[in-house]
């Protein structure tokens, strides 16, 4: 994307998984977009938003072998992968 097709980064909803177990904005980060993108480059990893599923109550939810798992940016789209046991 350029920078005149998304307004604020530093206010973009993003996700995980289809439940929306986590739910977080680039608002949240810990480094600005732009310090992030000029350190790292092109393929960034930002971490994880608040909603790990070690920390749900009463029962944690852990990742499944074959598990299809959904993470997204909003206006950025979306990626997916398939868990695997090891």
């Amino acid at each position: 994307m350029t920078a005149d097709e998304v307004p604020d980064p530093h206010r973009l909803s993003m996700w995980l998984d289809g439940r929306r177990m986590q739910n977080g904005s680039t608002a949240d980060m810990i480094f600005g977009v732009e310090e992030i993108v000029s350190y790292v480059g092109d393929v960034i990893a930002t971490g994880t938003p608040a909603g790990v599923g070690l920390g749900m109550k009463p029962h944690p939810v852990f990742l499944r072998p074959a598990q299809e798992v959904r993470a997204g940016i909003e206006g950025l789209g979306e990626q997916r992968q398939r868990t695997r046991a090891a």
